[in-house]
């Protein structure tokens, strides 16, 4: 019997890799796709040499075409960093619409089930704790954060449409905090930043006075979740996401005793628009997909950092990706 075949896009990217595996692993035929703009070709080398794994270097804005049938597709690809939606703004609200057009119109060409990566991003700055999937949102749309925000609560409504005017099938799935193996060290984000700044000798920066909290998720967990949604019956939105809510002090701090450092804790201005609480509410995964988080975050951030500490000194002390400045004036 032929293998069943997904098409993963963000391919090479922090989650996008991990699917990849994930995929390889349970016996389907993994179409990956990416731009690398923001993605690197090293989180899937190690399977390019699997006959069931094939790589395109693509960018989705544009038309995507696949040979042959198509039982999956898996959307990931996306600026996801606070320093790539400042940087190529234009790349991150095209992904997110244009891209998912053109994915839902394949879907609906080849028969396939779509899963889109949505995010906890498109609640904002939450007045609602913690985040039930019913809670609309505290989005400013034309903030610095807005490129990201209003992509992906677009790209939530252009799938509703197409599942429901087209029949398409259709899962949604809003992605909190997550953290693990090939996250990009200086992509702006808390916990790569932390961690990248004690392994550099550096002081902690931590922005406003530390109080807004966050919840992270180990990606071997966020994967599982995924997993199943794609092959559940339920098409609404489902928060996946670790509740364990800590401060960024705290988490300061945890990263501190983790490194053996004495760095010192140093605080800045909080940016615009910077969410103050994070902490999705999971009933909904409990339920519906019988899945919650297994991995402690004490655990999960022990192999996390044992990554860190396996990059080069050229990654250790790279600014940003080597790809945006191609891409920034397209």
């Amino acid at each position: 019997m032929d293998k069943k075949k997904v098409l993963i896009t963000g391919a090479a990217g922090f989650l996008g890799s991990h699917l990849c595996d994930r995929f390889v692993k349970e016996g389907f035929h993994v179409i990956a796709m990416d731009n690398l703009i923001t993605g690197d070709i090293r989180n899937i080398e190690h399977l390019m040499n699997d006959a069931d794994f094939e790589f395109i270097n693509h960018d989705v804005s544009n038309y995507v075409d696949i040979k042959g049938d198509l039982d999956y597709i898996l959307h990931f690809a996306s600026p996801a960093s606070p320093i790539d939606y400042l940087k190529i703004p234009i790349q991150t609200l095209k992904v997110g619409s244009l891209g998912t057009h053109n994915l839902l119109g394949l879907a609906k060409h080849k028969g396939a089930r779509i899963l889109i990566a949505s995010t906890s991003e498109v609640y904002g700055d939450p007045t609602v704790h913690p985040q039930p999937e019913e809670y609309y949102g505290n989005v400013n749309p034309i903030g610095p954060r807005g490129v990201y925000d209003e992509a992906k609560r677009f790209q939530e409504a252009i799938t509703m449409a197409y599942h429901t005017f087209h029949g398409v099938e259709t899962r949604i799935v809003r992605i909190f905090n997550t953290y693990g193996p090939r996250m990009r060290l200086n992509d702006g984000r808390v916990l790569p930043a932390f961690i990248g700044q004690a392994l550099r000798g550096e002081d902690l920066t931590v922005f406003g006075d530390g109080s807004q909290t966050r919840s992270f998720c180990y990606v071997d967990d966020l994967i599982e979740g995924i997993y199943r949604l794609l092959f559940s019956d339920y098409v609404y939105p489902v928060n996946i996401g670790n509740p364990n809510e800590i401060t960024i002090l705290q988490f300061a701090e945890e990263i501190i005793k983790l490194t053996g450092t004495d760095q010192k804790i140093i605080f800045k201005p909080l940016p615009k628009d910077d969410p103050m609480q994070r902490q999705p509410k999971i009933d909904r995964a409990k339920e519906i997909l019988d899945w919650e988080p297994k991995v402690s975050r004490e655990e999960g951030l022990k192999i996390t950092y044992e990554y860190f500490k396996s990059l080069t000194k050229e990654d250790l002390y790279k600014k940003e990706h080597n790809n945006f400045e191609a891409y920034i004036k397209k």
